[in-house]
């Protein structure tokens, strides 16, 4: 296997983040029990690949604000992982991290926050949401050294085509 490199992300990278959560969407959060389907991913991402939405992301790319990391893994030209970290007056904040379902269990996502983690600023506390059931993300994230906080929320925006709505577990990485 080709080595896998972490770089800032550039807009030619749109397509393949956009790839990447796509795929990592329908691998991870499809659940019976909590009535989420394969259908509802598909339909969050019917848009995504559209002309439109890749040339917002490559713009948004482009014009990343100066307290936000973005990040892919990438094996050649193949992006297998994206990240991105948000960088608050009052905390630290971690937005998404996502790799190709192939790609998991690799090191790979604990490259990405390695790499992300020295953007944030270490003296603030670093959060991040992972959907209540995702026990693989859960795990991931507490080998990173984050704790359920207790927090959850769920955001009726957010609500599914089968009207489930995913629930956020907050999770946070102390500082120090």
């Amino acid at each position: 296997m080709e080595e896998i490199e972490i770089l800032d992300a550039v807009s030619d990278d749109a397509f393949g983040i956009t790839t990447v959560f796509y795929k990592a969407w329908l691998a991870t959060y499809p659940n019976e029990a909590k009535g989420v389907t394969v259908e509802d991913i598909e339909d969050s991402y019917k848009d995504e690949f559209s002309t439109e939405k890749i040339e917002n992301l490559k713009e948004l790319i482009r014009n990343l604000p100066k307290n936000k990391k973005r990040l892919v893994a990438k094996r050649g030209d193949m992006v297998v992982g994206a990240c991105t970290v948000i960088r608050n007056e009052n905390n630290n904040y971690l937005r998404t991290l996502y790799v190709l379902p192939e790609f998991q269990n690799k090191g790979i996502g604990t490259k990405l926050w390695n790499k992300a983690n020295e953007f944030l600023n270490p003296k603030k506390d670093t959060f991040v949401q992972v959907a209540d059931y995702t026990e693989n993300a859960i795990n991931f994230y507490k080998r990173l050294g984050f704790i359920d906080t207790g927090k959850r929320t769920t955001q009726e925006s957010e609500r599914l085509k089968s009207g489930a709505v995913i629930i956020d577990m907050e999770m946070v990485r102390k500082a120090g």
